[in-house]
């Protein structure tokens, strides 16, 4: 009997059909184990309670519409069935959520309950609910549609995110499917977006061919990103769906392959991915709803967009439009430390937990800038660093535009200001920016002016807390230069001491420059920063820069000897020439 042809998932066609062998399994389970210590995995007791949260906000959600419904003189037997949903969507709906984390979901309302119902009769009803601790609505300008943020739900401090749609329909049944683009007609622009969440998360999971599979490798993919500081979209990185969508990509061109294999694949891909081709789990389809879409033949914003990541859901949107020339540069870099480490791993010379080891951002760098923000309460001063960490990608951009420098990495961590550079009773977060500056030929010394672009970074800053009446007396942005052996003023000892190097890789060479950063001068409040001279003949190490600080993991811990690889040594030719093969086929891909 012939067999059935497998399920076309993609926009091409795979790369691979071959079921995983049991030596893959064992790599996987190897991987689960390697991944526990950090939290990743939620228990069964932690599960059952969200979703009994969940279940609760429903009821809930439908207990507020019944009665708005009868304020708003629906006949009762309108009443009786007008529904009302939530829905959930990011990580918890992907099944890749972790302990603590938050819930991002969505109440959905039919068409006679108004948003302003939501934020006011919905509002005032929940805070009267006796398990809820805490509830605040952010109308955040970072955010395409209000939420009520955080939502913080039972005596187990569960924290749920809460958007709002209206659809255009009388009720909303409980089979209710999000899918389809006609329930986008008639809904304004508001309630789309909103509605863009489920929807494309629900997209993702339908075109992956295998759910567990693509589950369990993006955790991995997401604890990797993390670990290596390349996990955040407000920065200029890559989000949970951007991830999402990469992770996705990868189990459309290796369909049967089980969580080790895809993890290795995912850094095969995207190492040889030739940027700005677009990653699409799908081609993208017009439902003539005239809502904007990104098309680089139409529209010329797109062009300029240097990573794109089309999400599968009409409107397509570009989820990585915050990827600058910096961000690129160190996320490709990563990509390829990541396929060289687990090339080492399934060939056992490496185990999983290297994968996950974090770089020394502060050895990386001859160079640094230090943004501090400070407020005087620390109400203010949350409010404040979630302002100005918002703009941290301004200061890069400027930065990056500066003809003398390479290249500007922001550490998405930020950190606590040290009591030797604040005031007693303010408020302190700081941001580290590693920067390499260009070697400039036949030139000892170069005086490398950066007030112009700290100071429109902050005015910028300043602005829009104006804008938006922030502003408030003791919150103050301050954006210092400062050398590498200069840090330990503003870190503890442990975060900047030097690690022992084993092996080295090519060196970024740092030019001779005298950096100068002098006072700027702010319409505000006072932005400062101090100058400073670069010695020079430093090599400056390579923006993924592990492989320098870390053993190569190529001897054997024993006696020395190389560890062979598991097959045979008479098919490393052989395997050699299947990678380049598959290395062709994967930039076929890339379209």
């Amino acid at each position: 009997m012939p067999t059935q042809p497998q399920k076309h998932y993609g926009i091409t066609s795979a790369i691979s059909l071959a079921p995983p062998r049991e030596i893959d399994n064992q790599y996987t389970k190897k991987l689960c184990d390697a991944m526990k210590p950090f939290g990743v995995f939620e228990d069964e007791e932690e599960l059952n309670h969200r979703l009994a949260v969940l279940g609760k906000l429903n009821n809930f959600v439908k207990e507020w519409i019944s009665e708005i419904s009868e304020l708003k003189n629906l006949p009762p037997s309108a009443i009786s069935c007008v529904g009302g949903k939530i829905f959930t969507f990011g990580s918890y709906r992907l099944g890749v959520h972790t302990k603590g984390a938050d819930i991002d979901a969505l109440c959905v309302a039919p068409r006679h309950v108004e948003r302003s119902d939501f934020f006011q009769s919905f509002f005032e009803k929940f805070k009267q609910h006796e398990e809820i601790k805490d509830l605040r609505v952010s109308t955040d300008p970072m955010y395409s549609a209000s939420s009520l943020l955080p939502l913080i739900f039972l005596s187990s401090s569960e924290q749920i995110d809460l958007l709002f749609a209206r659809l255009a329909l009388q009720s909303i049944p409980d089979n209710l499917d999000l899918r389809g683009d006609s329930i986008l007609r008639n809904l304004d622009i508001r309630c789309i977006r909103s509605l863009n969440g489920c929807r494309v998360t629900d997209e993702i999971l339908y075109l992956v061919p295998n759910k567990e599979n693509f589950r369990l490798t993006l955790r991995a993919i997401k604890l990797w990103a993390k670990r290596r500081g390349i996990y955040s979209n407000m920065l200029g990185f890559l989000g949970g769906v951007s991830w999402a969508m990469l992770v996705a990509r990868t189990c459309q061109l290796y369909p049967n392959a089980v969580a080790a294999t895809l993890v290795h694949k995912f850094f095969l891909v995207f190492s040889k991915w030739e940027w700005p081709n677009p990653v699409l789990l799908k081609q993208p389809e017009d439902s003539n709803l005239n809502l904007p879409v990104w098309d680089p033949r139409v529209n010329p914003s797109d062009r300029y967009h240097l990573m794109p990541i089309i999400t599968p859901a009409y409107p397509q949107q570009n989820s990585t439009y915050n990827v600058s020339t910096s961000t690129r540069t160190i996320m490709s870099e990563e990509f390829k430390y990541g396929l060289s480490v687990t090339d080492e791993i399934l060939q056992g010379k490496a185990e999983w937990s290297k994968l996950f080891e974090p770089p020394n951002f502060f050895q990386k760098y001859k160079h640094y800038i230090v943004l501090t923000a400070s407020a005087s309460t620390e109400e203010n001063h949350l409010e404040w660093i979630g302002l100005v960490e918002s703009k941290i990608r301004v200061l890069v951009g400027n930065l990056e535009r500066n003809e003398y420098i390479t290249l500007a990495h922001v550490n998405p961590q930020s950190f606590p200001g040290s009591k030797e550079n604040r005031n007693e009773n303010d408020f302190v977060s700081m941001w580290f920016i590693g920067i390499i500056f260009k070697k400039v030929e036949n030139a000892e010394s170069v005086n490398i002016d950066l007030t112009y672009d700290i100071q429109s970074f902050t005015d910028t800053v300043y602005r829009q807390a104006n804008n938006i009446n922030m502003l408030k007396d003791g919150m103050k942005i301050e954006a210092t230069h400062v050398k590498k052996k200069q840090l330990h003023q503003y870190l503890p000892p442990e975060l900047v001491q030097k690690k022992k190097r084993v092996s080295r890789l090519p060196l970024h060479v740092q030019t001779n420059a005298s950096v100068h950063s002098a006072k700027a001068k702010p319409a505000s409040p006072p932005a400062s920063s101090s100058s400073a001279t670069a010695q020079s003949g430093d090599e400056e190490p390579n923006p993924a820069s592990s492989p320098q600080e870390e053993p190569n993991g190529l001897e054997d811990p024993v006696n020395g000897a190389s560890v062979k690889r598991p097959h045979s040594p008479t098919q490393e030719d052989l395997a050699k020439r299947h990678k380049e093969t598959e290395v062709r086929r994967t930039r076929r891909c890339c379209v």
